[in-house]
C-alpha cells in the first residue's frame, strides 16, 4: 500500500480502501458532541440522562474545533484525541499499522488500547511490541533500512519545526511578553495605584498594549487599576500572591461552609444504602475469590522459602484463575451481554491479583537471570565439583518452568564461556607476574657457594625418604618456588581441579545438552511453551565448538608464553588488586587462590625487588627456572611440569572439537616441542654448572663400602644417575598420561635435543674428572691450614676445615698431598673400572644411542688423568730413590777392596726404606694402589740401578759380585711387586755388567755364586723384621 493511499485511508476513517459500508462513526457531525454522545450510548443499549451545568457553554472554547489531524478517533465518551486509528508502519514497508496486524491475524480494530501500543502517535506505543509482532519476520538489513528511514523522518520534522520557530520568532516573543504582563499584574493586582504609576513601564508592557486597550477593555472588566477603594480591595483579594491564597481566599470560605452543610443533609441518606450494597457485594467476592487473594502471598512466601515446586504451582493456579476471567469476558462479547455485578467483581479482583503476580514473577525472573549468569562450576584441588554444581540447572528448570522468550541454557553456556575466558586469561598473567616478583627476589639475595651447592647436590644419594630428599636438592626458598610454580600450572593445567578442568566440563554439559541427555529431565513449561528452548541450534552448537577451540588456544598461549618468552619486565599489575567481578563478569568469575598465599611467599607490594642483575647466568633467559637453582631440582619439578602440561594436551586434544581441528593439535604439538626445549637447554645449563661444583662433593671422607675410596665417587654416581634419569622423563614425557582414543600429541623428542643431552652427558665427566684432579693436586698455603678462611673460593682449604671438624673413623689428613694423590687415584680407578661405565650404559639405555665414540674418548681421558696423578704422586719417590742410587753407586767406596762381598751396601737399604714408608703410606691409604705403585717404583728402582751402573766403566770381580749382590737383594726382598718390565731391566742390568767386565771376572763369578745365594739368603732373614 502507497503513501497515498493510507493518508486517503486515514483522512476518511476508513479501514480498507473498498469498504462495504460507509461507518456510522462518520456520520457524527463535529459541531455536536452532545449528538455523539447520545449516539455513543445509544448503541451499547445504555439508558443514561446527562444533566447539563449551567457553565456548559464554557466547556467549547476557541480551540475545539475539528482536528486537523488526519484519521483521529473518539472515545467512548464522543471526546476526540490525537491518535489516529490507524497509520502507515513507522519503518516504510508501505503497508499500514492496522492492515498489517491484521494479516497476522491480530485485529486490533475494536481494542483502541491495544491498538494504540502499535501506533507510534500514542503515548503508549511499544516498540519491542511493535516489532516482534508487526515486524516478526523482518530481516536484519530491513529492520536497518527502517531504522535510516525512521532517522530521516524525525530530522525532518525536526527541520520543521526549526523553521516554524525561525518564521514566528516574532510572534512567540510577542506572546511571552504578553504572558508575562498578564501574570505580572495579576500578582502585583494589589498594589497601591501610586506605587504602580510610578514604577516605570517595562518594555515589554508596552509591547502588549494589543491586549488591553486605552478604554480598560481588560480580562478584569471595570474593575481598573485606578477605580478607587473598593476595586482595589477585590483585586488584592483575588491577586496571585500568598496573603490571599493565591485567588482562592475569597471563595474557600463559602465553599467550605456549603460542604458541611451538604455532608450534614445528604449524607446519611445517599451513603447508608449504598455504602451497605458495596459492603455485602465486596464480602461476597471476597468471600468467593479468597483463594485468589491469596496467591500473591503464597508466591513471595514461596520465593522467601526459595521453595521453587510450590511456586510453579502458585503460578500455574493464578494463571488459570487468569484464563477463567478471559473466558469470561470473552463469552460476553460473544453473546453480546452485559457483565453481572459479581462477574465485574470477579474479573476486577482477577486482574489485580494476575497484575501482582506477573509483577512479581518479573521480577524473580531477572533475579533468577541474574543468578543463573552469575553460577559457575567451580572445583577444588582434589576435583570434587563445588556444591553449587547443579544449581545452574535448578535455575534454568525455573526459567523453562516458569516460561521466557530467551533460550536459558544458551545464556548460561554463554555466560560460563565468558567466565571461563576472563579466568584464564586473568590467572596466567597474575602468576607469572608472581613468579617473577619471586624470581626477582631470589636473584637480589646471595649467590651460594660452592659447599652449599655441593649439600644440596649429595641430598640425592642420602637415605631419607623423597620428601626429605626432595627438600634437599635446593635451598629452601627455591625448592618453594619450585612447588609455587607447579601449583600455578596445577591451578591452569589440573585435568582435575584446575581451570582446564572447568573447560573439559564445559564441554561435556555443552554436548548433553547438543544430544538434549539433560534436556529429558527438564520441563516444557506451561502448554509446552519452552519446548522449543530444548533444542541448541547448528549454529549454536557450531559456536560452542569454535569458544570451546578458544578457550583451549587461549590455555596453549598461556603455558607456551610462560616457557619460551623471557621473564616478564613489567610486573605493576601486583599493584592492582585481583578483580572481584567485571560488568560481564559473573560474581564467581574471580582469580583462583593465588599459589603463593602462603607466608613464606610474602608479596609485599611495598617493597617491590629491583630487575634480576645482568650478570650472564645462564638462568637469567628462563622466567620457569628460580635463580641458582641447580640441575638435581630443576630435572626433578620440570619433569612434573611437563608431565602436567603433556597430561593437559592429551586432555584438550580428547575433546571432538579440538581433534576434528588439524591446526589447533599442530599448535599443541609445537607448544609441548617448545616447552620441552626450553626445559632440556635450562637443565644442561644448570647440569654444566654443578658439574664444575661437583669438585665440591670431595669432603675427604672414606666410604662406608669401600675404605680406598671417597664419598665422592659413589655421590658423584647418584648424581648422574638421577640427572639421566630425570632427563629422559623430560625428553621423551613418559609418564604423562594419554586419554584412550585421543590423537597422540607427544611428538618424539629430536635429533637436535638427543645431541644437546648427549654432549652435555660427556662435558659434566670432563668437567666432575678436571675437578677431582684440582682437588688432588692443589696445595693448600701455609696460612690456609691454620685458617681456611682465608681462601673461602678454595674447596680444598674448606674440605680442610670440614674435616678438622667432623673428625670420625672415616675422616682421613687431607692436609697430606700425597693421601689426596692416593685416594683421587683410588676413586678415579673406581670411575674408570665401574662408575663410568654403568653411566654409559643408563644413558644408552635411557636414550636408544650408542656412545661407541664417546666411550672411547671417556676412556682415554680417564687413562690421561690417571697416568697424569701417577706420575705426580710417584715423581718425588722416584726422583728420591735416583739420588739415593746414583750416591751410593758412585760413591768411592762403593766397590770392595778385599774380596769376597758380605753385604749389601749401605744406598741398597735406603732405598729398600723409602720403598717401605711408600709402602706404608698407600697400605693405609689406598691399599687397592700398593701393587701398582710398588711395582712401578721397583721398575724405577731398576731402571735407576742400571743408569747408575753405566755411569761406571768397568768392573772388577769384586765390583761386579757387589752389584750382583745389590740387585739381587732388592729383587728378592721386592720380588711380589715383580713385573715384566722389572724384569727385564734387571737383565739389561746383568747385560751392563757383563759388558763391563773381562772374561776372568766373569768365570770366577760363576764359582762364586753358591757363596752369594748363602750370603743372600742369610741377609733376607736377617732384614724380615726391617723389611
Amino acid at each position: 500500500m502507497t503513501d497515498y493511499q493510507t493518508k486517503v485511508l486515514a483522512h476518511y476513517n476508513l479501514q480498507n480502501a473498498f469498504p462495504s459500508e460507509w461507518p456510522a462513526a462518520n456520520d457524527v457531525s463535529d459541531d455536536s458532541d452532545e449528538e455523539a454522545v447520545a449516539n455513543a450510548r445509544a448503541q451499547k443499549n445504555v439508558q443514561f440522562r446527562r444533566s447539563k451545568s449551567r457553565y456548559s457553554a464554557l466547556e467549547r472554547h476557541g480551540s475545539d474545533k475539528r482536528s486537523s489531524v488526519p484519521g483521529t478517533e473518539r472515545n467512548r465518551d464522543g471526546v476526540e484525541n490525537l491518535v489516529q486509528s490507524d497509520e502507515p508502519d513507522p519503518l516504510g514497508t508501505g503497508e499500514s499499522v492496522v492492515r498489517m496486524l491484521r494479516k497476522r491475524g491480530l485485529h486490533v480494530e475494536d481494542d483502541a488500547r491495544l491498538r494504540n501500543r502499535f501506533l507510534l502517535s500514542s503515548t503508549t506505543f511499544s516498540p519491542a511490541l511493535f516489532l516482534s509482532q508487526a515486524h516478526e519476520k523482518a530481516s536484519a538489513q530491513s529492520l536497518l533500512q527502517g531504522l535510516d528511514l525512521l532517522s530521516r523522518s524525525i530530522d525532518q520534522k525536526s527541520a520543521s519545526l526549526k523553521v516554524l520557530v525561525e518564521s514566528n520568532f516574532e510572534r512567540f516573543v510577542r506572546a511571552k511578553a504578553t504572558i508575562d504582563n498578564v501574570y505580572t499584574e495579576m500578582r502585583k493586582a494589589g498594589l497601591d495605584l501610586d506605587e504602580e504609576e510610578q514604577r516605570p513601564r517595562s518594555r515589554s508592557g508596552r509591547a502588549s498594549g494589543h491586549f488591553r486597550g486605552p478604554s480598560g477593555n481588560s480580562p478584569y472588566g471595570s474593575r481598573g487599576l485606578g477605580n478607587g477603594k473598593p476595586g482595589t480591595d477585590d483585586r488584592k483579594k483575588n491577586a496571585l500572591i500568598k496573603e490571599s491564597e493565591y485567588g482562592v481566599h475569597g471563595i474557600k470560605a463559602p465553599l467550605l461552609e456549603l460542604s458541611v452543610k451538604a455532608e450534614e443533609v445528604w449524607g446519611p441518606a445517599l451513603g447508608g444504602r449504598e455504602r451497605e450494597d458495596g459492603m455485602k457485594a465486596l464480602l461476597i467476592t471476597i468471600d468467593k475469590c479468597r483463594d485468589v487473594f491469596e496467591i500473591s502471598g503464597n508466591m513471595a512466601d514461596c520465593i522467601k522459602r526459595k521453595d521453587y515446586e510450590s511456586l510453579v504451582e502458585e503460578y500455574r493456579r493464578a494463571r488459570k484463575h487468569s484464563e477463567t476471567a478471559t473466558n469470561i469476558a470473552n463469552e460476553a462479547m460473544e453473546r453480546g451481554t452485559t457483565l453481572t455485578e459479581p462477574q465485574i467483581n470477579q474479573i476486577i479482583v482477577i486482574s489485580r491479583m494476575w497484575a501482582e503476580v506477573e509483577e512479581q514473577i518479573e521480577d524473580f525472573k531477572k533475579d533468577v537471570w541474574r543468578r543463573l549468569v552469575a553460577v559457575q562450576t567451580n572445583f577444588n584441588v582434589k576435583g570434587a565439583a563445588s556444591p553449587q554444581a547443579d544449581a545452574h540447572t535448578e535455575l534454568i528448570s525455573i526459567l523453562l518452568e516458569l516460561g521466557v522468550q530467551d533460550n536459558p541454557i544458551w545464556v548460561w553456556l554463554l555466560s560460563r564461556y565468558d567466565h571461563l575466558k576472563n579466568k584464564i586469561a586473568a590467572t596466567s598473567e597474575r602468576f607469572k607476574i608472581e613468579i617473577e616478583f619471586l624470581r626477582r627476589r631470589l636473584a637480589n639475595g646471595d649467590k651460594p657457594t660452592a659447599q652449599a651447592v655441593a649439600s644440596h647436590l649429595r641430598s640425592s644419594s642420602a637415605r631419607n625418604g623423597p620428601k626429605d630428599r626432595t627438600a634437599a636438592m635446593d635451598a629452601p626458598d627455591i625448592v618453594d618456588l619450585w612447588e609455587g610454580i607447579l601449583v600455578s600450572l596445577q591451578t591452569l593445567l589440573a585435568p582435575q581441579g584446575g581451570i582446564l578442568s572447568e573447560v573439559l566440563d564445559f564441554w561435556v554439559t555443552a554436548q548433553s545438552f547438543a544430544d538434549g541427555q539433560t534436556q529429558r529431565m527438564l520441563p516444557v513449561g506451561i502448554d509446552s511453551q519452552s519446548r522449543k528452548h530444548h533444542r541448541l541450534s547448528t549454529d549454536g552448537m557450531r559456536d560452542l565448538s569454535n569458544g570451546t577451540i578458544e578457550l583451549v588456544n587461549l590455555i596453549r598461549d598461556a603455558v607456551f608464553s610462560f616457557f619460551v618468552d623471557s621473564p616478564v619486565e613489567d610486573i605493576s599489575l601486583l599493584f592492582s588488586p585481583i578483580p572481584t567481578s567485571t560488568p560481564n563478569t559473573p560474581i564467581s568469575a574471580t582469580l583462583s587462590p593465588s599459589p603463593f598465599k602462603d607466608s613464606r611467599f610474602n608479596l609485599d607490594i611495598n617493597n617491590i625487588p629491583p630487575p634480576s642483575p645482568r650478570r650472564g647466568e645462564a638462568w637469567e633467559e628462563f622466567a620457569f627456572w628460580p635463580p641458582h637453582s641447580t640441575s638435581l631440582s630443576g630435572v626433578h619439578y620440570l619433569s612434573k611440569l611437563l608431565i602436567l602440561v603433556g597430561t593437559a594436551a592429551s586432555e584438550m586434544s580428547a575433546m571432538s572439537p579440538v581433534g576434528q581441528a588439524g591446526q589447533t593439535l599442530e599448535r599443541l604439538r609445537s607448544m609441548l616441542s617448545a616447552c620441552r626445549e626450553r626445559c632440556v637447554q635450562a637443565i644442561c645449563a644448570a647440569w654444566s654448572k654443578d658439574a664444575e661444583n661437583c669438585k665440591a662433593l670431595e669432603d675427604w671422607t672414606r666410604s662406608t663400602e669401600k675404605r680406598d675410596l671417597t664419598k665422592m665417587p659413589s655421590q658423584f654416581l647418584v648424581f648422574e644417575t638421577n640427572l639421566l634419569a630425570g632427563m629422559q622423563k623430560v625428553l621423551y614425557i613418559s609418564e604423562a598420561m594419554t586419554k584412550p582414543g585421543s590423537p597422540d600429541v607427544v611428538p618424539p623428542p629430536p635429533a637436535k635435543l638427543l645431541q644437546m643431552v648427549r654432549s652435555q652427558f660427556v662435558s659434566s665427566l670432563y668437567k666432575s674428572l678436571s675437578g677431582m684432579v684440582e682437588n688432588a693436586e692443589k696445595n693448600p698455603k701455609s696460612s690456609d691450614r691454620e685458617d681456611p678462611d682465608n681462601d673461602p673460593d678454595s674447596v680444598v682449604s674448606l674440605n680442610l676445615k670440614a674435616s678438622a671438624t667432623h673428625m670420625t673413623a672415616y675422616t682421613i689428613d687431607a692436609s697430606n698431598r700425597n693421601v689426596r694423590m692416593l685416594l683421587t687415584l683410588s676413586n678415579l680407578q673406581a670411575l674408570r673400572t665401574d662408575i663410568v661405565p654403568q653411566l654409559i650404559t643408563q644413558f644408552e639405555n635411557s636414550f636408544s644411542v650408542k656412545l661407541t665414540e664417546e666411550s672411547k674418548t671417556i676412556r682415554d681421558v680417564l687413562s690421561q688423568i690417571d697416568s697424569r696423578l701417577f706420575q705426580s704422586f710417584t715423581r718425588p719417590a722416584v726422583e728420591k730413590l735416583k739420588q739415593i742410587i746414583h750416591t751410593g753407586v758412585l760413591a768411592p767406596n762403593w766397590a770392595p777392596t778385599g774380596g769376597r762381598p758380605s753385604e749389601v751396601r749401605p744406598y741398597v737399604y735406603t732405598t729398600l726404606l723409602s720403598l717401605v714408608l711408600v709402602h706404608t703410606q698407600v697400605s693405609t691409604t689406598a691399599a687397592s694402589l700398593t701393587q701398582q705403585i710398588l711395582s712401578y717404583l721397583l721398575e724405577e728402582t731398576s731402571r735407576e740401578l742400571l743408569d747408575a751402573f753405566k755411569l761406571r766403566p768397568k768392573f772388577s770381580l769384586a765390583a761386579l759380585m757387589q752389584a750382583t749382590l745389590d740387585v739381587e737383594f732388592v729383587a728378592q726382598t721386592l720380588s711380589q711387586y715383580t713385573t715384566d718390565r722389572a724384569s727385564e731391566v734387571q737383565s739389561q742390568i746383568y747385560l751392563e755388567l757383563d759388558r763391563r767386565t773381562d772374561n776372568d771376572a766373569r768365570m770366577k763369578l760363576q764359582n762364586e755364586l753358591p757363596d752369594m745365594r748363602n750370603i743372600l739368603k742369610t741377609l733376607r732373614e736377617n732384614s724380615k723384621a726391617e723389611l
